[in-house]
Order: structure tokens, then sequence, then C-alpha cells
């Protein structure tokens, strides 16, 4: 009776580590992509400080574009006000079309385009929107670390029993249409 007890509580004490151990490394990079997100999250926050003088500035040129100045505006607000990390996923997306359009529009005023100031501005949110795409990439990479661990096998049983779920990527959208489409040159 002695060596059975040992070889059985020997067994249990390693499924309990290997609980134990895979438990930890999903709670590791949950925290992770958490963290990944705040990265993003600052780039955002430059961002959002950044288009109120956008749209100022290019309300003194396109006055009766103002349905694309309150989209732009709104999708700000929205993404400000979002809660959750998904919220704010979404509502990033959507910003992210607002100023899609914007710069469209943008393009039918060269004087616009030419004014120190403007550039000045489209120059700062290039260098943010690179920021934000460099840390999307990153985020992306681990929520799908993520994913991978609690959908293989037997990580895949620990974490539904402590409810861990699969997460959404920080997807470009409707702006994946626009970058995947190919540059129309005009002379």
């Amino acid at each position: 009776m002695g060596t059975s007890f040992v070889i059985i509580l020997v067994v249990l004490v390693v499924v309990v580590v290997g609980i134990i151990s895979i438990y930890n490394n999903v709670v590791k990079l949950k925290n992770n992509r958490e963290n990944a997100f705040a990265d993003i999250d600052v780039q955002l926050k430059q961002r959002h400080d950044l288009i109120p003088n956008l749209v100022e500035t290019v309300k003194g040129y396109m006055n009766h574009e103002s349905k694309t100045l309150i989209a732009v505006t709104e999708a700000r607000s929205g993404a400000m006000n979002a809660k959750t990390l998904d919220e704010k996923i979404v509502a990033e997306g959507k910003l992210g079309s607002a100023l899609q359009g914007l710069k469209v529009n943008i393009e039918a005023y060269p004087d616009l385009k030419a004014d120190k100031g403007f550039l000045d501005l489209q120059n700062e949110i290039s260098d943010i929107e690179n920021k934000i795409a460099a840390s999307r990439r990153f985020f992306n990479s681990a929520t799908k670390e993520y994913n991978t661990s609690i959908q293989v096998f037997p990580a895949n049983i620990i974490a539904g029993m402590f409810n861990f779920q699969k997460e959404i990527f920080f997807d470009l959208g409707t702006e994946r249409e626009t970058i995947s489409a190919a540059p129309k040159v005009q002379f």
C-alpha cells in the first residue's frame, strides 16, 4: 500500500503542477496582450489630441464639407469614450475610416495641401499612424499567441475550466479595402 500511495501522490502532484503551470502561462499571455494594447492606447491618445487641430485647420478650407468633419469628430468622441478593450478596437476602426474619408476630401483642396500648418499636422498624424500600426502588429501577435495557448491541448481544458475566452484582433476593418487597393496615378 505504501508504494502505490506514493505513486498516486506523485501523479497527483505532477497533474496539479501541470495545471498550475498551464494556468500561469495563459495568465501571462493574457497580461502580455493587455500590455500590448496599453502601448496602442498611448498612440491613440496622441492621435485623439491631434484630431481637433486637424479638424479646425481643415474647417477653414472645407466649409461645405461639414458632414465629413462631423463624422471625424463623432468617431473621435466614440473612441475616447470606449470603455472596454473590445469597444476601443471597434471605435478605433470607425475613427480610422472617418479619417480616411477626411483624407479623400482633402485631396480636392490644393491650397490646404500646401498650408504649412496643415502639412505639419499631417506629418504628425502620419508619424502617429505608423506607430499605431507597429503597436497594432505587436498587439495582434500577442493576441494570436494568447488565443493559440487557450486552444491547444491540454491548455484548452484548463482555459475552459477558468473561463478564458478567445480575444479579438485589432483589425483594420474597412481600412483594409483602402489599403489593399492599388494606388491611382493621375497626371
